[in-house]
């Protein structure tokens, strides 16, 4: 693309290959950015809250998801338009910022589109429109800080955090067991919390999941568990007060850097190389014995000498562990990795109460439980499921409800679920309006209608009829003057939200509110898309 001016200096734009591009300029432009735009929102916005549909993906070689999670769903979609990535990532973002809330936030961008088409069909500038987003959003930013409760939490007291993981894991499908799920993320999350500093390393809770065995039965494990099993058979099952040494160096016979050919013409040589070998290996293990290790774990794999010496010395063995999990382990055991066996010594052993192998039902699935470890800020999360899918899917769910945990730990501020925060803004939003004097007026009320569309999607999916009940809910917001009422989703027979124990996270709401609407207004500039024809 190049730049000319014609006699009278008014620029134009020369397009190389311009019959092989096509060009959307205007207002075309900017409709056909809000279609792409809307038609990702429209997928998204039946799997809202607790009534909200499942998607099921199929990927190109044959693998199969079905998901609730917003950002899942969107990762796992093949997205040609450029605008409709730019909802990938809108719902990537809110992901990694807040890891819950991943549906409303496109739901949200996809209303306040629909709302800017009827302005710029009314004749309104993009831009004003835009403008007017961005002080609407202004104002529900600080109205939910106006509305938000402070959750006063201990390490005592878990009930709070508790009740806003539930609110979570409601609308996923896990949601027949989320009382229990959602104290295991909240007892995970504390374990591993620093309360003093409000921070959490979520890359310490480690999430493992095994077919079988029925979703009840997922655990907390205050320790590590690997899926592998001992080096040999005969290997004891069960190591109480276990001295863990963590290797990084195979049990086997140094290996010459260069090519190397060696003769052996007697059967002595024969035998004084196997001799050699064998001492190797027996050196190998002695200095294991030596600083008082009873469990070797080991990054790589035993020569089967070695695995041999290892049972018949009485030091039980794992194999070919991945670097992750040795972290892990070295974390929980407070132990050392050792890249070298001459730099074993009894200090860089690690410690754990008991080492077990557990089987699973009929099958040879063998896995080692590290628990009662000497620093357990390390655990592990292990899901029990009927096939795949569902494991994968409680993971998702599990990582939100994790995600909850934390934001709460770093600020502990709540507003009521089921909608509420979002009619009490548009309620806000909607009454601040009438202070603006600009065409920006048009577009604050614009935004406040937008913020209803979630409720609405809300009563949709729970089979409520939208209009009315939204309406009913709003007129009870204004003459209560209580901003607890929310879209009674289940059928309790109560709207107020309080009662109901429906909350979520200020920031989560913060953070959707000011990235649907940055994403919007990026969406509302484009006034010219120039992209090469589909032939």
């Amino acid at each position: 693309m190049a730049l000319a001016f014609d006699e009278f200096g008014r620029p134009f734009i020369i397009l190389k290959e311009q019959e092989q591009k096509t060009r959307l300029r205007g207002l075309d432009a900017q409709k056909a950015n809000i279609a792409s735009g809307k038609a990702v929102a429209r997928i998204l916005r039946t799997s809202l809250g607790p009534k909200g549909m499942d998607k099921m993906l199929q990927s190109p070689d044959g693998d199969v998801t079905i998901t609730n999670d917003g950002a899942t769903i969107l990762e796992q979609m093949d997205v040609d338009n450029q605008i409709a990535k730019l909802m990938v990532e809108l719902s990537r973002s809110q992901d990694y910022e807040i890891g819950d809330g991943t549906t409303g936030v496109v739901v949200m961008a996809g209303a306040l589109l629909e709302q800017a088409e009827k302005l710029l069909e009314r004749g309104i500038h993009p831009i004003r429109i835009a403008e007017g987003y961005e002080l609407a959003s202004r104002i529900a930013f600080e109205h939910l800080e106006h509305i938000a409760h402070k959750f006063e939490f201990s390490a005592t007291n878990i009930e709070p955090l508790i009740q806003t993981c539930m609110t979570t894991l409601s609308s996923k499908i896990v949601n027949r067991c989320k009382r229990s799920l959602a104290e295991i993320a909240v007892k995970a999350v504390l374990a591993v919390a620093d309360l003093e500093r409000k921070d959490v390393n979520l890359d310490l809770i480690k999430v493992e999941g095994k077919v079988g065995g029925k979703l009840e039965d997922t655990e907390l494990i205050y320790g590590i568990v690997v899926d592998k099993d001992m080096s040999h058979p005969q290997m004891p099952k069960q190591i109480e007060d276990a001295k863990i040494a963590i290797l990084t160096c195979p049990f086997e016979p140094p290996k010459p850097k260069t090519k190397h050919k060696v003769d052996i013409d007697t059967v002595e040589k024969f035998q004084t190389l196997r001799q050699q070998e064998q001492k190797y290996f027996d050196d190998m293990v002695q200095k294991c014995k030596d600083v008082g290790a009873t469990l070797v774990i080991c990054q790589w794999g035993f020569d089967d000498e070695a695995n041999h010496l290892l049972m018949h010395r009485n030091l039980p063995a794992v194999r070919w562990v991945g670097g992750v999990e040795l972290e892990l382990i070295a974390i929980a055991t407070g132990g050392r990795i050792v890249p070298r066996f001459q730099e074993l010594t009894p200090e860089k052993l690690g410690r754990a109460g008991l080492v077990r192998e557990k089987a699973f039902g009929t099958t040879k699935d063998r896995m080692i439980y590290i628990e009662h470890c000497a620093n357990s800020r390390a655990v592990t999360i292990f899901i029990r499921g009927g096939n795949k899918m569902m494991i994968e899917e409680t993971k998702r769910s599990l990582h939100d409800a994790l995600c909850v945990a934390r934001n709460l730990i770093r600020n502990n501020s709540i507003v009521y679920g089921g909608g509420s925060a979002e009619i009490s803004c548009s309620i806000a939003v909607e009454a601040a309006a009438d202070k603006y004097p600009g065409v920006e007026q048009y577009a604050i009320r614009a935004f406040a209608d937008a913020l209803d569309a979630i409720p609405m999607a809300l009563a949709e999916n729970s089979g409520l009829q939208p209009i009315e009940t939204l309406s009913a809910v709003k007129s009870q917001q204004i003459k209560e003057n209580n901003c607890c009422c929310g879209i009674d989703c289940n059928d309790i027979g109560t709207n107020d939200m309080r009662e109901q124990n429906v909350f979520e996270t200020l920031i989560g709401k913060q953070q959707q509110i000011l990235l649907a609407t940055q994403v919007v207004k990026m969406i509302l500039k484009i006034d010219d898309v120039i992209s090469p024809s589909d032939y």
